[in-house]
């Protein structure tokens, strides 16, 4: 049988894109998204954020490299995938990120910068949540 795995968010960025190219040239954009959830308990608002690995590839990867700043809200689709790699002192590493696929800018209808992109195609052209854990290092807040 076969499986499901898809990705739906819509969240803001946590910092720039990082545009890096691969072993062969090709290029791959990072960055981190966060996505909120609010609810009420007890009378009292709560907030929940949760912060994202994204990685995307190819066209896209130059495209969110370029358009794409922190703060920018976006819709991403894409799936998750688990890495796993040796740091330089032969410890085991790991991480699960999100591979986007399709990723639209969000934003208000005077916002020239608002589009989208994805694997058939594309078209060019508030307030932040609080800062990840500690251990997110590379973003800069």
């Amino acid at each position: 049988m076969a499986g499901v795995n898809k990705v739906i968010l819509v969240g803001r960025l946590g910092g720039d894109p990082e545009m890096k190219y691969g072993s062969s040239g090709s290029p791959f954009t990072t960055f981190t998204l966060a996505t909120s959830e609010n609810w009420t308990k007890d009378g009292k608002k709560e907030e929940r954020t949760e912060w994202h690995r994204i990685v995307v590839f190819g066209k896209l990867a130059e495209i969110c490299a370029q358009y794409l700043n922190k703060g920018k809200q976006i819709y991403l689709e894409g799936k998750l995938q688990t890495r796993a790699w040796e740091d330089k002192e032969g410890n085991k590493r790991w991480t699960t990120e999100i591979v986007g696929n399709t990723m639209q800018m969000l934003g208000s209808a005077g916002d020239a910068s608002a589009g989208s992109a994805g694997e058939r195609g594309s078209s060019y052209g508030g307030g932040m949540p609080p800062a990840p854990p500690s251990n997110e290092d590379d973003i800069p807040f």
